[in-house]
């Protein structure tokens, strides 16, 4: 903060967040400390470089005024981010009841018995994205790292794939599907051999009896019957 007879003013530097092709603002906050009404101007090295919002204004006795100094956009970095421009905030006392437009040139010369504030402010670029500190890693949770305390470059990147419960499910459900159709067949197979050997037995009794079927055929017939009715049901 710097401090006058007529005005304290904050900040004492003009601190604009530099980046290229973007324009950035920053704040002045005028306070008067006095019971008279003072006017100010606001002058700059480069006038073409920014834009000062109110540039002329009054400040009201025991009250705040805000300034707004606007940079435009840079195309080039400064070297080492060094800004060799000036801003000079002149105040003097109003007459009561002064408006913005009783503001004239006049106001703020220089003559005899009359006191003009002053206040020289130089601009200050920083870093627009400061990078963040870098946390403190835990021992079970830290990277590999050499005896000069940098990460170990040599160590290989893993990728690693994980198996989709999906694609997992469906191959078990190939698989299955495979080992049934399997079963199936064989099953059918074995039930076209009984079918074969039951008819070829039913065309033997009937060549031997005349009289109707044996109570052994009748039995062979029933067992084989089940067995098939059996193997149907399973498939």
């Amino acid at each position: 903060m710097s401090t006058g007879d007529f005005l304290n003013l904050h900040p004492s530097e003009l601190k604009f967040p530099f980046e290229l092709k973007k324009q950035s603002s920053c704040s002045l906050q005028l306070t008067n400390k006095t019971d008279q009404y003072i006017a100010f101007k606001v002058k700059t090295t480069n006038p073409k470089k920014y834009c000062v919002r109110p540039n002329t204004g009054i400040v009201l006795p025991r009250s705040v005024c805000n300034v707004t100094v606007t940079m435009q956009a840079q195309k080039e970095t400064p070297s080492d981010m060094q800004c060799k421009d000036k801003f000079l905030l002149q105040a003097v006392i109003a007459p009561i009841g002064a408006t913005n437009k009783d503001i004239t040139a006049n106001m703020f010369n220089k003559e005899e018995n009359k006191v003009v504030e002053e206040f020289k402010l130089r601009v200050v670029y920083i870093p627009a994205n400061p990078p963040s500190p870098v946390p403190e890693e835990s021992e079970e949770g830290s990277s590999p790292r050499g005896e000069d305390g940098s990460q170990n470059s040599s160590w290989p990147d893993v990728t690693t794939r994980s198996v989709d419960p999906k694609e997992k499910l469906s191959a078990e459900s190939v698989s299955m599907v495979s080992r049934l159709t399997d079963e199936k067949t064989a099953a059918l197979k074995q039930s076209q051999k009984l079918q074969q050997e039951l008819e070829l037995m039913r065309k033997q009794t009937v060549k031997n009896q005349s009289g109707g079927y044996s109570i052994l055929f009748l039995v062979v017939v029933g067992i084989i019957s089940f067995v098939v009715g059996y193997l149907i049901k399973q498939t």
